[in-house]
């Protein structure tokens, strides 16, 4: 690996750096979310059919984030990663300028493009310059900027969506994204490695149309924005090619994403329980503004704030992850955290109108805390078995599951939704149709337990700083929160 004679920063500043990217894609989904119902409004369509303006995002996220570490080997992590920020600046600006629901969904798209570049390179770059030792408490330091997002996002996209116009949620990011440029092209190293493997075209040609497919087949589901027929041919379309793709990736001396990291026990337990996890976790953004402003008839303001509960609690566990993991271990926190945050996940079936407010802001407060516990052991834990030149290939494929797992939470939410409105014989969503799906998602992140109990004791013991270490211990902090949309 070479490096270019930019500066190396300190173990602190670098991550911190390269947080500005990462927070600003976290304040554009959050702020989103809470917006979602003012703009199907103004659009003149159902909110479930803005579930489109989510899904199109993480769609575009996970074709392209395959060719991340690959073209940040071949171009520079540096090179790539302020190219990203660029793109996604020029979404944004597209999306605010955006009249009607294609034309939010195309921007959306291009925004995912960047995003798909912005948030794994930004990563791989933490993973190619800090000592495995050190890892989590340079993810501390990542995570405090990007956990901002989920925090100030809420709040400030309900503030300006009640009070100005929720275009300005997305034109917010302009000056952060300059902001970003200046700062990578400052202090962010140009790291990449020596060895220039080829780009695998026919895998991309199969993974990215495939995901496509399937995902959008999933999306398009039950929404009668198009035939049944033709999401049925989406659908199966995308798991033909799919199924391709891993028949080509386990002969392929270089595929795009490596299959063949599924031989590490800790790995796979990690992603695919991750990936269980995440799904029941990516419903909730979709869901909670929902409950709040059509369910409770709250500004999106006072849905906003409500919502940042989550973010605060996620930011008061980075001072006491590392301390937690060391102590039990990461099979033990990963399968009893696992219990206890799904049920999080599921509580706000239990959320009703007439319910103190400080109570449901505690609820969340608690959901966050405990979730961001549990993307720490799944993130670091991940990478305990492999090694440091297959590093670039953990980032793409890790990262193509978490934005597959937001978008399929999304969906399941919209269906299961959409299954409630059925129930009720009503077309308005109101209150009573939510609980059945917050019992559905906070019950698919509760499978993610019988993965996590496939983890050997000793699972990540060398991914902890030494105990002699205290300030080390005092930095432990969540996971890149920005990788898996709280």
């Amino acid at each position: 690996m070479t490096r270019s004679t930019t500066f190396l920063p300190s173990g602190r500043l670098l991550p911190v750096i390269i947080a500005t990217g990462l927070f600003m894609e976290n304040l554009d989904a959050t702020v989103l979310s809470t917006a979602l119902p003012t703009i199907a409004r103004d659009f003149g369509t159902s909110p479930i059919h803005l579930k489109l303006a989510l899904t199109s995002y993480l769609l575009a996220l996970a074709i392209f984030i395959p060719a991340s570490g690959w073209m940040a080997d071949r171009f520079g992590a540096r090179t790539v990663f302020r190219g990203a920020i660029v793109v996604f600046g020029a979404g944004s600006i597209a999306c605010g300028l955006s009249n009607g629901l294609t034309e939010l969904v195309a921007a959306r798209v291009l925004q995912g493009v960047g995003g798909a570049m912005m948030v794994p390179v930004g990563r791989l770059i933490i993973l190619k310059t800090t000592p495995k030792h050190d890892l989590v408490n340079a993810m501390a330091w990542l995570t405090i900027p990007a956990l901002l997002g989920p925090v100030t996002g809420p709040p400030l996209g309900g503030f300006i969506t009640t009070y100005f116009s929720w275009r300005w949620i997305f034109w917010i990011n302009i000056p952060i994204a300059v902001l970003g440029i200046v700062l990578a092209s400052l202090f962010v190293p140009n790291v990449r490695e020596d060895e220039r493997r080829p780009f695998d075209l026919l895998g991309f040609v199969l993974v990215g149309p495939g995901l496509a497919a399937l995902l959008t087949g999933a999306t398009l589901a039950g929404l009668g924005l198009v035939e049944p027929s033709t999401t049925l041919a989406l659908v199966a379309g995308g798991v033909v090619l799919l199924a391709l793709f891993v028949r080509h990736a386990l002969v392929s001396p270089a595929p795009i994403i490596e299959l063949k990291l599924l031989r590490f026990p800790t790995f796979r337990a990690s992603v695919v329980g991750g990936f269980l996890f995440r799904v029941g976790v990516g419903a909730t953004p979709f869901l909670l503004p929902l409950l709040f402003q059509l369910g409770f008839n709250f500004t999106p303001f006072e849905s906003g704030l409500l919502t940042l509960s989550t973010g605060l609690g996620a930011m008061a566990m980075k001072t006491l992850a590392s301390t937690v993991l060391r102590r039990y271990g990461f099979r033990t926190v990963l399968v009893a955290n696992a219990v206890l945050s799904s049920a999080f996940v599921a509580a706000p079936a239990l959320f009703h109108a007439g319910m103190p407010v400080a109570l449901i802001a505690a609820t969340l407060l608690a959901g966050g805390f405990v979730r961001s516990l549990q993307f720490t052991s799944v993130n670091v834990s991940a990478v305990a078995e492999v090694p440091d030149h297959l590093m670039g290939r953990v980032t793409s494929f890790t990262a193509v599951l978490q934005e597959l797992s937001g978008s399929v939470g999304v969906s399941v939410a919209a269906l299961g939704l959409q299954a409630s409105q059925s129930a009720f014989g009503s077309t308005a969503l109101t209150a009573p149709m939510f609980p059945p799906v917050f019992l559905l998602v906070g019950g698919i992140a509760a499978l993610s337990t019988l993965l996590f109990l496939q983890l050997p004791r000793d699972a990540g013991s060398n991914m902890l700083a030494p105990a002699e270490r205290p300030v080390a211990a005092r930095a432990a902090a969540t996971a890149p929160e920005p990788l898996q949309r709280l």
